[in-house]
């Protein structure tokens, strides 16, 4: 059954159904939350709050003004915005009472360089893939696609991706304990 079906019988109270719809959607939401949010958990948090509020707010999706995973996508988007825009809050109020008691927020600018750090190490790794492992690589851990999908994507058979996927991450391993 596709997600269109789905949450109309979610929107309907069908717990079978969202069941479905959760397996089929949830690694997208979550992609797409990490690629906002950035930090892993936050990003489970969000996801799992999006997840909660596709089975409250399922009646609500109109299907002549969109597909149902861009209506699902379109949820946890604003979500992971608002908890970005909610972290930003958080930490301008937190600057400004640094700056009234005149204590910079020193962990805060060790911790913003240690993470830069830490990205331009992995996109140094992932520099060192072949192009085939980067692509399967990407897909699935920055984009949340499942092995099959990013197999579906890449017109590829499952096994050969799961191979790519076996030797990039195993690349990215070695080349990541380095950086230790």
């Amino acid at each position: 059954m596709e997600a269109d079906e789905l949450l109309l019988l979610v929107g309907a109270g069908d717990q079978k159904a969202f069941e479905q719809l959760y397996a089929l959607v949830s690694g997208p939401v979550f992609g797409l939350v990490r690629r906002v949010v950035r930090d892993p958990a936050q990003s489970e948090e969000v996801s799992q709050e999006v997840l909660l509020e596709l089975w409250r707010s399922a009646a609500r999706f109109d299907p002549g003004r969109g597909s149902a995973l861009s209506w699902i996508l379109t949820l946890a988007h604003r979500r992971a915005v608002d908890r970005v825009r909610s972290a930003r809050a958080a930490g301008e109020r937190e600057q400004r009472e640094a700056r009234r008691a005149h204590h910079p927020a020193f962990d805060q600018v060790s911790e913003e360089v240690e993470a830069g750090l830490e990205r331009e190490w992995v996109r140094r790794c992932l520099d060192r893939l072949t192009a085939l492992q980067r692509q399967s690589v990407t897909l699935a851990y920055y984009d949340g696609y499942t092995y099959r999908e990013v197999a579906e994507r890449l017109s590829l058979p499952l096994g050969t991706v799961k191979t790519r996927m076996r030797d990039g991450l195993t690349r990215l391993r070695n080349c990541l304990g380095g950086a230790a």
